[in-house]
């Protein structure tokens, strides 16, 4: 026990600190929300990693998806890396960094009124962030419950009030900048935490190939009647595993909390180096999750599905391991959910004031009024997710965790299409944005409140939500090209943002004409 409280008295020590020396970079709006646009390959790879990986991958994920797919889980992780991961930030990465400096936008849906000349649609996208972001926010606590319970038999409610004070604390002072150092810290935790604890498991279950032999022998006639299906290569769901790949690994792109990482990168070329960096640090940390995960049908004799539910896997399998690794674990838990937290909260807050407030509200906002509101905004939007966690925890009230639950399907369905074709293509239309937010929300509020009405593949949250994802990519381009082309003056102006001369000396000569200076594009 003193173990583990100096490991996180240690990293509160740190972490409050890196808020503290990091204030003078957070004295404009461009400064907190974006870092000022300076932020190097490691920081950013790193924050956009945490961001994506929370106690709920760990603890909730990992044991849920572990328990219904075995080995087969480990595809998701796979899937977060190189689709989630290094995909995203090959295709989105340079265009969002170049486009969405020439315009100036500082969130997503300032980018879609700008790129799309449409005020409406800049409130839209900052209502539709707002309304989801706030309960996928209160799901970070879930996970925590159960594992500080484990390590240090202490209220929920004690959890959340911590985290929620030390993650307001960093942010309201450091901004963006404070955010992503604290992120890299929390990275590097994660890294060697995912490491030592599935080398730990697989030690007690005697290494790798024999844990995959007592997997291989797990039966669950509910499930299947194949033997070895949970050590099989695809598992005994297929069907809903791929679900829940393009969920959690397509959906980062539609992420507001996610795509606004790459605003803030400082050039193109740190965009290549990013890359690498985070797709390595998403294969460790979410490969090893679900791996981890993957395993937990052989603690069945210790944990009643029925009664305790998927989040006492993972801590069920963590309860026996060293008080220094179970020290190790906790601060990584607590490191991936308030790097998650900031983020969440960060988006938020510079979205609602940004786009929502400034210009609708009130009229006019100097800087310094929209910092303060930003500030005042993060204070409170944490205040309302460890609220809405207490009373879903306390009360077990289902109608909140449904729409935890269709939070990422409702936010990437509504902006992944948009974001995606607004970047590539000049022909999409206001209208075709418009029917792609409109149908995403409907369709997933649709699913928690009627859910019965719908066919039984489309039941599942997670399921839905890959629908809507997959079907936006088709809903843009058909409704555009159904539509009155936008405005080519717009277009061209967003797009000239590619359309850039760069002028190099040459110090030798090219063949056999002698050049001392040239334009090369």
């Amino acid at each position: 026990m003193v173990i583990q409280i100096i490991l996180l008295l240690v990293f509160f020590a740190v972490t409050v600190g890196v808020g503290i020396y990091f204030r003078g970079r957070a004295r404009d709006v461009g400064g907190f929300v974006l870092g000022g646009r300076s932020v190097g390959p490691w920081l950013t790879a790193f924050a956009y990693g945490t961001s994506y990986f929370s106690a709920v991958v760990f603890i909730g994920y990992a044991g849920q998806f572990g328990w219904r797919f075995g080995i087969s889980a480990v595809w998701i992780g796979l899937a977060n890396a190189f689709i989630g991961s290094l995909l995203a930030w090959v295709v989105l990465g340079r265009r969002t960094r170049v486009m969405t400096r020439h315009l100036g936008s500082a969130t997503m849906p300032e980018f879609f009124g700008a790129r799309y000349g449409s005020k409406g649609l800049k409130v839209g996208a900052s209502l539709i962030t707002f309304i989801f972001l706030i309960p996928y926010t209160a799901s970070l606590y879930n996970g925590l419950s159960r594992l500080f319970a484990m390590a240090f038999n202490i209220d929920f409610t004690l959890c959340i009030v911590i985290m929620s004070i030390l993650t307001a604390v960093y942010v309201i002072a450091g901004g963006y900048f404070a955010t992503a150092v604290n992120d890299f810290i929390q990275g590097i935790i994660m890294l060697g935490g995912i490491v030592a604890v599935v080398v730990a498991v697989m030690r007690v279950n005697g290494g790798f190939t024999a844990a995959l032999d007592s997997l291989a022998r797990v039966s669950d006639p509910l499930v299947s009647d194949t033997p070895g299906i949970f050590a099989s290569f695809f598992g005994p769901d297929p069907i809903n595993l791929l679900g829940v790949v393009i969920l959690t690994s397509l959906g980062t792109w539609g992420l507001p909390q996610m795509v606004q990482k790459f605003y803030s990168i400082e050039s193109e070329q740190a965009v290549n180096k990013g890359t690498v960096i985070s797709s390595v640090f998403a294969l460790v940390v979410a490969g090893g999750c679900y791996f981890l995960g993957s395993f937990g049908r052989l603690y069945a004799g210790r944990v009643d599905i029925a009664t305790e539910g998927f989040d006492a896997i993972v801590p069920t399998m963590l309860e026996n391991l060293s008080p220094i690794l179970i020290g190790v674990i906790v601060v990584l838990v607590l490191s991936a959910s308030m790097s998650t937290l900031s983020s969440l909260v960060m988006a938020s807050s510079s979205t609602f004031t940004l786009d929502f407030l400034k210009g609708n509200v009130v009229k006019k906002m100097t800087d310094k009024q929209q910092l303060l509101v930003i500030r005042v905004l993060i204070a409170i939007f944490i205040l309302i997710s460890a609220i809405i966690a207490v009373v879903q925890y306390k009360g077990n009230l289902s109608f909140i965790a449904q729409l935890m639950g269709i939070s990422w399907g409702a936010l990437a369905g509504a902006f992944l299409a948009p974001f995606l074709y607004g970047l590539y293509w000049k022909r999409v239309t206001k209208p075709a944005v418009w029917v792609c937010f409109v149908f995403s929300v409907v369709f997933m509020l649709a699913n928690m409140f009627f859910k019965q009405a719908f066919p039984a593949i489309l039941q599942s949250s997670i399921n839905a939500g890959a629908f809507v994802m997959l079907a936006g990519l088709v809903i843009v381009p058909v409704v555009s090209l159904l539509t009155k082309a936008p405005d080519k003056q717009l277009v061209d102006n967003c797009f000239s943002a590619y359309d850039r001369t760069v002028t190099v000396k040459m110090r030798e000569s090219l063949g056999e004409t002698s050049v001392a200076e040239a334009d090369v594009k």
